[in-house]
């Protein structure tokens, strides 16, 4: 039985836009725009990746079209925008498309990656911190903000990704880039909840491992919504909101609840895909 979408309308007419039923259409269409939220642990060409070998695989065909419109890291959840045939040639403009997330800041510390994936290397103190201070602190990254991208992140310089680079070690200077951010709120001040365990947990081991790490036990947390434009990273947010307050921050956790017209509520799961295309 199909389950009930929301906001998922095409931005230009005619736009196909596949919702989980229980059949695989008899005649695929051109092109076609599909909506997977995206596990945890999985990089956003996994998803690709896995559509692309189902869909290949039902279609008979050894060669299938299709890409995102906007990555994910590893370590965030939510809508991942798939693009398919002939709309592959929408990418382009879906990326340019406003987004909103949610998600938890953690205060008091820092990671070289600006999330969990990394181990904690510095810490602050946070008895300073107040949702007053929050409050007024965050209207400094409303509008046009100056961003410099994670070490750690999709970004190419010189045509090598930056996440390669700083997993080898290497030194690269980064240039800040001009963001829009129009939407950025923050919830109320809590403790950093009792972990289950002191040491990293190995969520992916599809090729380099991949690692989520305990959040830092002396912490504070909020929880936010923000809604940006093209380029943004929210980890470097976090990171420079943490700055802002001289309390240190780093993204606790992160999940894309929009892109555009599109809602992580008209969303596929990896499974509903992979039973979807069983022959």
């Amino acid at each position: 039985m199909a389950r009930k979408r929301t906001l998922n309308q095409p931005i230009q007419s005619p736009m196909t836009i596949l919702q989980p039923t229980d059949t695989f259409p008899v005649e695929f269409p051109k092109g076609a725009v599909l909506l997977v939220d995206k596990p945890l642990a999985w990089t956003s060409f996994d998803v690709v990746n896995k559509v692309r070998y189902l869909l290949s695989r039902r279609l008979g065909q050894k060669k299938f079209k299709i890409g995102h419109a906007g990555t994910l890291d590893p370590l965030a959840t939510g809508l991942l925008v798939l693009c398919m045939g002939d709309y592959t040639k929408k990418i382009e403009s879906l990326q340019a498309d406003d987004k909103e997330y949610t998600g938890v800041i953690t205060f008091g510390a820092t990671t070289p990656s600006f999330d969990r994936e990394k181990p904690v290397d510095a810490t602050f103190p946070t008895d300073h911190l107040t949702d007053a201070l929050l409050q007024e602190t965050v209207r400094q990254f409303i509008g046009d903000i100056e961003q410099v991208p994670p070490m750690f992140s999709a970004v190419k310089v010189d045509g090598r990704r930056l996440y390669k680079n700083a997993r080898t070690g290497e030194e690269m200077e980064l240039a800040s880039r001009r963001v829009r951010i129009e939407t950025f709120e923050v919830g109320p001040l809590r403790p950093v909840p009792p972990g289950d365990t002191s040491v990293p947990t190995v969520i992916s081991k599809k090729g380099a491992d991949i690692y989520l790490y305990p959040d830092y036990a002396a912490g504070l947390q909020c929880d936010f919504r923000v809604v940006c434009g093209k380029g943004t990273y929210i980890r470097s947010l976090a990171f420079d909101f943490g700055a802002a307050l001289g309390s240190g921050a780093y993204l606790g956790s992160l999940r894309r609840t929009r892109n555009g017209t599109f809602s992580v509520d008209g969303a596929w799961t990896v499974k509903e895909v992979e039973a979807w295309a069983m022959v």
